[in-house]
């Protein structure tokens, strides 16, 4: 099967050398967009989610955008072409089928570059059996390894997905795919491993069958950062927001709640919502947690302008003296 190249600049829409503050914008705009949460075309967002993420989840690495950038160069050459795939399907069977995965998220350009497919996954290799002379030692199937991209969502809630595995056979060419049914837990964590069993390589001399683990990458999301279980958002307020106070409703994977902001709020300041965060496991949930930033306005009016000086003018508030 032919890969197809990704060009992760075009799906951002920036240019080849946007800094990473221009990526991020990009992928928090179209994210906000494009999100299943609030996109009216469901199926269309989810595919196009997909494909920013992925894009994504390349360009804001560093060393993952240097190899797709040098990757990029060279992608028309012969002996780019005929590359093995990232960690080699076989993993040391030269008899190994090859392996293309539908629905996980990510796609086969992804997979053979950037991801985990072909990555032994441990648990494989030779089952000796008491045989007689003659006979062939039965040997296990290969473990094989591939990643999915999960949605904040489906940590929260879990949920049931349909991925298609098609292998190839080097021998005879011959391609045969099966429909899987994948589980994903609520409160599932980045970088688990989703078994399923006896999904890999075919055993030889009647060997057992090795598994399928998929890999969990949690989908970027344009409102909240994740560590661990908590999660963290970009509180944005306006200079007379911190001031004076206010009420402003904020973003949670629960819908929309009001936080109340007291006046004389600084830049940085934390604020904590209980239990609007991740499951943790143990049948609690996170924090979410909102941090301050201060936004000021770009352009003004005439109008505006002059009220902001009278204001300078007013004012005896000196940040660089200590009070």
């Amino acid at each position: 099967m032919s890969v197809e190249f990704k060009n992760y600049y075009d799906v951002l829409g920036v240019a080849p050398n946007a800094s990473d503050a221009e990526i991020k914008n990009a992928f928090r705009n179209l994210a906000r967009k494009y999100h299943p949460d609030v996109a009216k075309n469901k199926i269309g967002a989810e595919n196009k989610f997909k494909e920013i993420n992925e894009a994504n989840e390349v360009l804001s690495d560093p060393e993952k955008r240097q190899k797709y950038d040098e990757l990029g160069a060279n992608w028309n050459h012969p002996e780019r072409q005929t590359a093995p795939p990232h960690g080699g399907f076989g993993g040391g069977y030269e008899d190994a089928s090859e392996f293309h995965f539908d629905g996980t998220g990510f796609s086969d350009f992804f997979e053979q570059f950037f991801g985990s497919r072909g990555r032994p996954s441990g648990g494989f290799g030779r089952v000796w059996q008491n045989s007689t002379e003659g006979e062939a030692a039965a040997q296990r199937g290969q473990d094989i390894e591939g990643d999915i991209l999960v949605t904040l969502d489906e940590v929260l809630h879990g949920s049931a997905r349909t991925i298609r595995l098609q292998r190839t056979d080097p021998r005879t060419g011959q391609s045969s795919t099966q429909i899987l049914r994948v589980k994903i837990p609520p409160g599932v964590q980045e970088a688990q491993l989703i078994r399923l069993a006896g999904k890999g390589q075919e055993g030889t001399g009647g060997g057992d069958s090795g598994h399928l683990y998929l890999r969990v990458k949690f989908a970027k999301h344009p409102e909240f950062r994740v560590r661990n279980a908590n999660l963290y958002y970009d509180l944005e307020l306006s200079p007379w927001e911190a001031v004076l106070g206010a009420t402003i409703h904020i973003p949670t994977l629960d819908g929309t709640v009001a936080l109340r902001i007291p006046p004389g709020t600084v830049a940085e300041r934390e604020f904590r919502l209980r239990g609007k965060g991740l499951p943790t496991g143990n049948g609690t949930r996170g924090d979410l947690h909102a941090i301050v930033s201060i936004q000021v306005p770009s352009h003004l009016t005439t109008e505006q302008k002059v009220l902001w000086e009278q204001l300078a003018t007013k004012s005896t508030f000196n940040p660089r003296r200590n009070s």
